[in-house]
C-alpha cells in the first residue's frame, strides 16, 4: 500500500500574507526583508463537509419579496456624516472610515456616538489607543458625555466580543483596527493576518446581530488604509476623512457605499469646543476684501455639492531665466499649462514673470473647471483688471484654446445663480481670448477704457 508524502512545507509573509513553498529572505511580494517564515502544519482530521438545511429564518427567498424594511436607516444624529452615508447607517452595517493622524477621526466618532446615545440608543466604544479617563477628558471638552455611552479600553479581540455581550449596544465603534490583536493569530497587531482576523470577526458580529460597527483604520504616507486590501473588500462603506491641519476644515467622502451613493461629501469645521457641522460652505473660500486685480471666482464640485472658490493670481517681474512658479490648493502643472495657452493662444505674456497662484482658504481645487478662472486671476492680474464680484468662471482649456465644457456645468451654474452671481463665464465664450473679452466689458474699475490696457 502507497504512503502519502506529507506535504511540504510552506512559508507565509507576516506583512503582507505573500506564500511560497521554500524560504526566502525577502518577501516576493511586499520586497520586506525577513519576514517569510514558515506556517505552522495543520493538524486534526480533515472531514468531508455535506449539505446542511438553512433554517426557517435564513431561507432563500425571491428578491420582489424582500421589503426594505429589514434594514431601516437610523440616524447618526450628525447630519453631514448621514449625508455621506446616504441617509443614515443601516444596521448590520461595517463602516470603516480612515484618516491621516490628528485630522479628527476620534473626535468626530466621539460626538457621533454622544448622538447616538442621546437619541436613545446605548453605544459602546471600544478605544485601542486610549484610556476610558482619556476619552473622558476629550468627551468633558467636546460636550459628548451621556450615561448611555460606554467605554472600553481593550486591545484583545476576545475581551471587546465579551463586551458586545455584556452592554449588548446598538451601535459599536472600535478604535483602531490596527491596534487590536487576537490571541488565536500570531503576530503582533497592525499585521495583516491580525488586521483581517479583527476585522472579519467585527464584520461576523454585525451582520448576526445587526449591529453596525463603525471601524477606526489608519493610513499609510501614500495615504491608503493601512494593512491588507481585503479589508476594503470586507466592509461596507469605506470613509475617508481629510483636511488640512493648517485650516479648520474638513471633509468626510465615501470611497465605497453599498448602502448609497459615493459622490457625497460632508462638511465639518474643528473647533476648541470639538467638530461642528457646516452645512453651507458656500462662504468659507471667498475673501471679504475690496475686488483687486488677479482674482477671479470658480465653481467647485465636491461630491454633489457646487462651492464657489477664489483663486488668486499674483505676477511680478523677473530678471531670473527661470521664473519662479508658486503654486498653492492647485495642480501645478494644470497651472503650467494654462500660463502656455495664455502666452500663445490669447497674447498674455508670462514667460518673464513670477506667477504665484492660490486659493482662498486652503481648499484643494485640482479639477480642469478650474483651468479659465487661473486663466482669468492671472490675465486680471497682469492687466490690472479687477473681476466684478458678479462674474464666476467655469471651464477647461484646450491645447488649441479652446474653453471645452465641464461636468455638471447645470448644476454649477444654478448654484452660481443662488449666490448671486450675474454671469458665469463657461464654455459658450468658445475661445479663451472671447471669455477675457467678456470679462473686460463687465469690468467695473472706474479707470477709462483707455487706461485699461487690452487683454
Amino acid at each position: 500500500m502507497a504512503t502519502r508524502k506529507p506535504a511540504p512545507p510552506a512559508y507565509v509573509c507576516t506583512e503582507c500574507g505573500w506564500t511560497t513553498a521554500k524560504w526566502v529572505g525577502r518577501c516576493g511580494e511586499c520586497q520586506q526583508w525577513g519576514t517569510v517564515q514558515e506556517q505552522a502544519a495543520q493538524t486534526g482530521i480533515l472531514r468531508r463537509v455535506g449539505p446542511v438545511a438553512p433554517t426557517a429564518d435564513r431561507a432563500a427567498r425571491p428578491i420582489t419579496q424582500i421589503t426594505t424594511q429589514d434594514a431601516p436607516r437610523r440616524s447618526s444624529g450628525v447630519g453631514e456624516f448621514d449625508r455621506v452615508l446616504g441617509g443614515g447607517i443601516v444596521p448590520g452595517a461595517a463602516i470603516l472610515l480612515s484618516g491621516e493622524p490628528g485630522v479628527g477621526k476620534s473626535t468626530l466618532l466621539l460626538e457621533v456616538a454622544a448622538q447616538a446615545a442621546r437619541g436613545g440608543r446605548r453605544v459602546l466604544y471600544a478605544s485601542a489607543e486610549e484610556s476610558p479617563g482619556q476619552v473622558r477628558l476629550r468627551a468633558e471638552r467636546t460636550g459628548a458625555l451621556h450615561d448611555e455611552l460606554y467605554l472600553a479600553s481593550e486591545t484583545d479581540l476576545a475581551t471587546i466580543l465579551g463586551h458586545i455581550d455584556e452592554v449588548k449596544p446598538q451601535l459599536v465603534i472600535v478604535d483602531s483596527v490596527q491596534t487590536v490583536s487576537s490571541s488565536l493569530i500570531d503576530g503582533a497587531a497592525g499585521q495583516p493576518s491580525q488586521v483581517r482576523e479583527v476585522a472579519a470577526a467585527l464584520i461576523r458580529i454585525a451582520k448576526d446581530r445587526d449591529l453596525p460597527i463603525i471601524i477606526v483604520g489608519h493610513v499609510t504616507k501614500d495615504g491608503q488604509v493601512a494593512g491588507p486590501r481585503v479589508l476594503e473588500h470586507l466592509v461596507d462603506v469605506v470613509c475617508h476623512f481629510e483636511g488640512d491641519r493648517q485650516t479648520s476644515l474638513r471633509f468626510i467622502r465615501a470611497l465605497k457605499n453599498r448602502f448609497g451613493p459615493t459622490d457625497e461629501v460632508g462638511c465639518f469645521e474643528m473647533t476648541g469646543d470639538g467638530i461642528a457641522e457646516v452645512p453651507d460652505p458656500s462662504g468659507l473660500f471667498l475673501s471679504q476684501g475690496a475686488t483687486e486685480p488677479g482674482t477671479c471666482v470658480a465653481i467647485s464640485l465636491e461630491g454633489r455639492r457646487a462651492l464657489p472658490v477664489e483663486v488668486q493670481a499674483l505676477t511680478v517681474p523677473s530678471n531670473a531665466p527661470n521664473p519662479r512658479r508658486i503654486v498653492h490648493g492647485l495642480d501645478s502643472s494644470r497651472v503650467a499649462m494654462v500660463l502656455a495657452i495664455l502666452e500663445r493662444r490669447a497674447g498674455v505674456p508670462t514667460g518673464s514673470l513670477d506667477v504665484y497662484v492660490s486659493t482662498v482658504g486652503g481648499v484643494r481645487f485640482t479639477e480642469p473647471a478650474a483651468d479659465l478662472a487661473i486663466a482669468i486671476a492671472v490675465a486680471g492680474s497682469i492687466q490690472q483688471i479687477s473681476v466684478p464680484r458678479t462674474v464666476a468662471a467655469v471651464g477647461e482649456l484646450s491645447l488649441a484654446g479652446e474653453i471645452r465644457p465641464v461636468t455638471q456645468a447645470a448644476q454649477r451654474r444654478s448654484e452660481a445663480a443662488r449666490l448671486g452671481y450675474e454671469q458665469v463665464v463657461d464654455d459658450r465664450s468658445k475661445t479663451l481670448r472671447a471669455a477675457l473679452g467678456d470679462v473686460r466689458a463687465r469690468n467695473t474699475s472706474r479707470r477709462s477704457d483707455r487706461d485699461i490696457p487690452p487683454f
